[in-house]
């Protein structure tokens, strides 16, 4: 909103002109959601506190040191959420059709977030609204996202995965099988927050290093000049999405606060599904959707870890893991929970890494 109100009065004041720097919008944006997230964090956790009962349920067939967590408020993805979608509004360019996309996104999953929340809390157990009504709901979403990217974005890149590694390799899907690409990426990503969300800090972190990546990633494929000279696919727009990954990281340095160990409130599925969203809405603008894999690749181990575990149980009656998600297995064989925390941010922080890499091996 202030690069709209603000850069065309330039010619009167000369400052307005930093607003026209994507770095300095994007710096701001995380500054902004920062403190809006230290403002409000202690009276909003206090408010869910009152409104909530029992708080988050805990999995009876949980590690036991989570029975102490009982009592403990969810649905801060609530300050999470509102904390980013400010900061992004009032730093972005309204004009640009792909923060209005992410923003969607993010709201909708939310929203189905919220409702799966509410409906935890309401009955006092972990099941909250049927899967299937949720993962239907998730994959609409994408699809009309993923159709709506594909229409706006290049006509080399439409319907379009593009490799790591290959700089010109482009797998034409068509408009049916990129949907349903577009599905497993973004209700991926989503879901993959969602399984991780569950030690303390663990998922907001991993969240952020992931945001930093695509922030730098969005910056690089939206400005011709280093697109050409890294030899990627340029993609017009996709430069101003590094806002909003700079407001989610600002958003989740401020949940951080209240979410560290021991947290005094959970994102819960309003924030994991919103933030999961958000980031597979970003790689599937910028076409980096397989070099996700790579930077979000504690993600999806947790993901798969679920999936082999009601797989296998269903069909054999055994268990693959101790538990699922893969965190809680490991939890299980007696990692101290602060511990395993800090080592996947660690295993996180050097797939980033690798994931950044494939920018310049090509």
């Amino acid at each position: 909103m202030l690069y709209n109100l603000l850069v065309p009065l330039t010619e009167f004041f000369a400052p307005f002109n930093l607003l026209s720097y994507l770095t300095f919008r994007s710096g701001a944006a995380l500054v902004t959601a920062l403190v809006i997230s230290l403002l409000f964090g202690a009276r909003f956790i206090a408010f869910l506190k009152r409104h909530q009962t029992n708080g988050q349920p805990i999995r009876n067939d949980g590690p036991n040191s989570h029975q102490a967590k009982q009592g403990t408020p969810t649905m801060g993805g609530v300050l999470l959420l509102a904390s980013l979608v400010v900061s992004t509004l009032l730093w972005a360019d309204w004009r640009n059709p792909y923060i209005w996309i992410v923003l969607a996104i993010a709201l909708c999953y939310g929203a189905i977030g919220l409702a799966d929340d509410l409906s935890k809390i309401r009955t006092s157990n972990t099941r909250g609204i049927t899967w299937w009504l949720r993962l239907l709901l998730e994959a609409t979403i994408a699809i009309a996202a993923a159709l709506l990217i594909a229409r706006l974005g290049p006509t080399e890149l439409s319907f379009r995965v593009a490799f790591p590694f290959f700089k010109d390799f482009l797998l034409y899907l068509g408009p049916i099988f990129f949907s349903i690409f577009a599905v497993f990426v973004i209700t991926g990503s989503a879901n993959g927050v969602n399984f991780s969300d569950g030690l303390d800090g663990l998922a907001i972190v991993l969240v952020m290093i992931v945001a930093a990546s695509f922030a730098l990633i969005a910056y690089l494929i939206g400005n011709r000049i280093f697109a050409d000279y890294l030899q990627v696919h340029y993609v017009s727009g996709s430069g101003e999405l590094a806002i909003v990954c700079a407001a989610l990281i600002g958003a989740g340095l401020g949940f951080l606060w209240y979410n560290a160990h021991p947290a005094q409130v959970f994102m819960g599925d309003t924030g994991a599904l919103a933030i999961g969203g958000i980031i597979g809405a970003t790689a599937l603008i910028t076409r980096h959707e397989l070099v996700l894999l790579i930077i979000g690749g504690i993600f999806v181990a947790e993901v798969i870890s679920v999936a082999l575990q009601v797989g296998s149980y269903r069909m054999t009656g055994k268990r693959v893991f101790m538990m699922a998600p893969l965190h809680h297995h490991f939890e299980q064989k007696g990692i101290p929970e602060t511990r395993l925390v800090m080592r996947l941010w660690i295993i996180a922080a050097v797939l980033a890494l690798i994931g950044l890499s494939t920018l310049k091996i090509r």
